[in-house]
C-alpha cells in the first residue's frame, strides 16, 4: 500500500524511477527484516519513507563524486539532508512533510511520458502506482505475463536513458498525455473494484487511490470534459461498495444488492461530475436537456451507464432500454469484445436473453475472450433465463475454472450447483 508513495518521494528525488523503485523495496525489506524484533512503528509509513529517503541520499552523494558540478550537486544534497531527520523516530514528520498528492500524480505523468509507447506507459503506471504484479496487469489487458514483463523493463530503459524529468508537463503539453492518464486510472481503479486474482473480491485501496488521482486530476484539468466523466464512473461506481460484499466477504450482485446501504453522498457528486462532463461535451448545435449522446467520450457514456443505475431505487425500475443506447453509443466510440459482451447484457434486461444471447454467441471465437471467465459467465446466465440448465451449468463451471479470483470462483462454481437437473 505505501510503495507507491515511496517511489514517488524517491522518484523526485532522485530523477530515475527504476533506482526509486529498488530502493523502495529495500526499504520494504528492511522492515520485514526488522519489525518482527522491534515491533511495528507507530507510523509505519513515515518508517519507511524516512529509510527510503535516507538511501536515496546514499546514493546523491555517490553521484556527487562522479559529476562534475559538484557545488551544485552538493547544494543539493546539503538541502536534502537537512530535510532528513537525525533518527527514524524523530522523522515522522519530516517523512510525511512532501505533498504525497502531487508527487503520486507527476509520478504517473513521468510514466505516461510521451517517450514511451502507449501500452510501456499504461504497464509502468500500473506497476508503479498501483503495485500490481505483472501477472494481474496481464490479466487487465488479456495479453500474456512475458508481454507485460517487457513492456516494463523497456519503459524503465527508456525513461532512464531519455533523463526523463520529474515533474507535472506544462499546460500545453497535458492534452498529448492525458488519455494515458486517465487510461491507468481507469484500470487501477477496475483492479480495486473487480480484483482479478486473489482471496477478496475487492481492493479498496485501489479504487480509493484511483479515485483520489482522479479528483486532482479534475482539478487541474477543469475544462476536460472527460476527465469529469471518468471521476463521476468511479464516484458512483464506488457509492456501492458497502453493498457488494455480504458478512463473509461473498460478492453481491449488481441486481441483488440493498440499494439502502448505496452511499448518497458519493452518488450526488457522481452525478454532478456527470452533469459538468456533459456540459463541457455540449457542442453549440445540441440543445441543452436533449439528452444527445454525440459529444460524450467512453468514461462519460459508462459514467451515464452507472448513473441509470444509481438513479433506480429499486432494481426493477433500471431504465434498461436507455442502458442498451448508452452501451450501443460506446461501442461506436470504443469498439471492443469486453463492450459487446456488457451491451449484450443491457440487450437481454431490455428485450429478453435470446437478444443478448444472440450477441454474445457471436464473441465466442473473439481472440481476446478465449479466456475471460465473464463470457462464458454471461452465456451461463443467458441460458439459465432461458431455461436451458445443463448447457448454462456447464457454462458456469467453464467460468469457475477460468477466473483466478476465489470469491468469484465460489459464486460461479455455487450458481453451477444450483442449476437444475434436466
Amino acid at each position: 500500500m505505501e510503495s507507491a508513495r515511496i517511489i514517488a518521494v524517491l522518484a523526485r528525488m532522485l530523477r530515475d524511477v527504476g533506482q526509486a523503485e529498488e530502493l523502495a523495496q529495500d526499504a520494504l525489506v528492511l522492515a520485514l527484516e526488522r519489525w518482527p524484533q522491534t515491533g511495528v512503528p507507530d507510523q509505519p509509513a513515515a518508517w519507511l519513507t524516512t529509510v527510503a529517503k535516507n538511501r536515496a541520499l546514499d546514493v546523491l552523494r555517490h553521484r556527487q563524486l562522479h559529476h562534475a558540478k559538484e557545488a551544485a550537486i552538493s547544494y543539493e544534497i546539503d538541502s536534502q539532508l537537512q530535510d532528513a531527520a537525525p533518527d527514524l523516530e524523530t522523522a515522522v514528520a519530516d517523512a510525511l512533510e512532501n505533498d504525497i498528492g502531487d508527487d503520486l500524480l507527476r509520478l504517473v505523468f513521468v510514466a505516461c511520458h510521451p517517450v514511451l509507447p502507449t501500452d510501456g506507459r499504461v504497464a509502468l503506471t500500473l506497476r508503479l502506482l498501483g503495485g500490481l504484479s505483472t501477472d494481474e496487469i496481464a490479466r487487465a489487458f488479456l495479453v500474456p505475463e512475458k508481454t507485460v514483463a517487457q513492456r516494463i523493463v523497456r519503459a524503465k530503459r527508456t525513461l532512464s536513458e531519455a533523463r526523463v524529468p520529474f515533474e507535472a508537463p506544462r499546460a500545453h503539453e497535458l492534452g498529448e498525455r492525458l488519455a494515458s492518464v486517465l487510461q491507468v486510472i481507469y484500470l487501477i481503479y477496475n483492479e480495486g473494484y473487480s480484483a482479478s486474482a486473489g482471496a477478496d473480491w475487492m481492493r479498496p485501496a485501489l479504487c480509493e487511490e484511483a479515485l483520489r488521482l482522479g479528483r486532482i486530476l479534475a482539478g487541474l484539468q477543469p475544462h476536460e470534459p472527460e476527465v469529469h466523466g471518468l471521476v463521476a464512473l468511479m464516484e458512483i461506481q464506488s457509492s456501492r461498495a458497502r453493498a457488494r460484499l455480504g458478512p463473509k466477504g461473498e460478492p453481491i450482485l449488481l441486481l441483488e444488492q440493498d440499494r439502502s446501504r448505496w452511499d448518497q453522498l458519493l452518488i450526488r457528486r457522481g452525478l454532478a461530475a456527470l452533469a459538468r462532463a456533459e456540459q463541457l461535451a455540449l457542442s453549440p448545435a445540441d440543445a441543452p436537456g436533449a439528452g444527445g449522446l454525440q459529444g460524450l467520450g467512453p468514461y462519460a457514456l459508462q459514467a451515464a451507464i452507472a448513473a441509470c443505475h444509481a438513479r433506480a431505487r429499486r432494481a426493477e425500475e433500471t431504465d434498461w432500454q436507455r442502458i442498451a443506447a448508452l452501451y450501443e453509443a460506446l461501442a461506436q466510440r470504443l469498439p471492443s469484445p469486453i463492450v459487446e459482451l456488457n451491451r449484450a447484457v443491457a440487450l437481454s434486461m431490455a428485450y429478453g436473453p435470446q437478444a443478448g444471447l444472440e450477441v454474445v454467441d457471436g464473441l465466442l471465437e473473439a481472440p481476446a475472450l478465449k479466456h475471460y471467465h465473464l463470457l462464458p459467465s454471461v452465456r451461463g446466465d443467458l441460458l439459465a433465463r432461458l431455461e436451458r440448465h445443463d448447457e448454462a451449468r456447464g457454462e458456469f463451471e467453464r467460468a469457475a475454472a477460468l477466473t483466478h479470483n476465489e470469491r468469484e470462483r465460489q459464486l460461479l462454481l455455487a450458481r453451477a450447483q444450483s442449476s437444475p437437473l434436466s
